[in-house]
């Protein structure tokens, strides 16, 4: 390799290092590397061409960061912006797996499909959702928006509304005020409830109107804040029956810190003085409704028919 061939390759190579490896032909040129120099690069394969715009100056895979650069570069660079599930997992959302890019355009844009790069056409992407950096990226909280909407069912939405609050990603402020920023077409109601049960943690029965639903299933209306003496004090039950059922609903602030084992010690005092317990967690009412008031159902048919026999 000639002194100014290798001089070219690591140029760019230094160059590509920021972006994963990768870089774009605009880059290139800019850097005074013409069409026929890249060429040459490519037939040498030294270099490989990821699309029409994005060189990798190595033969290896492209790591994430390659990858997410691509798929700006490749769907249009100006217009394109990692959004979603990507823009989360590019701000560090951990335990969800995604190997597709998704990224967010004008709904008026005129996009060439692109490989393992999902475009979603958006009406309204202000620079205000951007975080700050050279890679165009949404923000934690509306792309947590953006991808309920584009989720393949409730229960995924409802987990990528969540995960980003649990993981310190963005704040139940900022994803409440992201549903009002971010008008998607689907899931409208599920992402209005579910949203407001994420940013306060605990809901109260009242906000719920779990009532309600127990007159939707035909059953009778339950007792609310139930006081119980327990061997830590009071214990205060969501609602109970006098069959002896009792369900507790759970808000996400239930999931945090030591609230699981003091939910837990609860249960298990209000267990050993005879009643029967469900938990219900408020996004499972959201998404899973018919499910868990069939086991409420259930359980109070069950539990009503002991006490008439006995």
């Amino acid at each position: 390799m000639d002194a100014r061939i290798l001089g070219i390759h690591d140029t760019a190579t230094a160059a590509a290092a920021p972006y994963g490896g990768v870089i774009s032909r605009t880059h290139l040129r800019a850097l005074g590397i013409d069409r026929d120099e890249v060429r040459l690069q490519l037939r040498h394969r030294r270099w490989v061409a990821h699309g029409r715009w994005t060189i990798a100056t190595h033969t290896g895979d492209l790591g994430d960061l390659a990858r997410r650069w691509r798929a700006v570069w490749e769907v249009g660079s100006g217009i394109a912006a990692l959004d979603g599930p990507t823009a989360l997992q590019h701000a560090g959302l951990e335990r969800w797996n995604d190997d597709l890019v998704h990224v967010s355009v004008p709904h008026t844009a005129s996009i060439t499909p692109v490989d393992g790069v999902v475009v979603h056409k958006v009406r309204s992407r202000p620079p205000s959702l951007l975080a700050p950096g050279e890679l165009p990226v949404v923000r934690p909280a509306p792309a947590a928006v953006r991808a309920a909407h584009w989720a393949v069912s409730d229960r995924q939405a409802a987990l990528v509304l969540i995960m980003p609050v649990q993981q310190r990603l963005c704040t139940g402020a900022q994803l409440l005020e992201a549903t009002s920023l971010v008008r998607g077409r689907t899931r409208r109601a599920l992402i209005a409830g579910v949203a407001p049960d994420v940013a306060l943690g605990v809901q109260a029965l009242g906000e719920l109107d779990f009532a309600a639903l127990c007159r939707r299933y035909r059953l009778p209306e339950p007792a609310r804040q139930v006081v119980r003496n327990g061997q830590r004090g009071r214990v205060y039950l969501d609602v109970r029956w006098e069959c002896g059922l009792v369900v507790e609903i759970d808000g996400a602030g239930h999931r945090w810190g030591l609230a699981v084992t003091d939910d837990n010690l609860r249960q298990n005092s209000v267990t050993l003085h005879g009643d029967t317990v469900l938990r219900i967690d408020v996004l499972g009412l959201r998404i899973a409704e018919e499910q868990f008031m069939g086991q409420v159902v259930a359980a109070h048919a069950r539990l009503s028919g002991l006490r008439l026999a006995g």
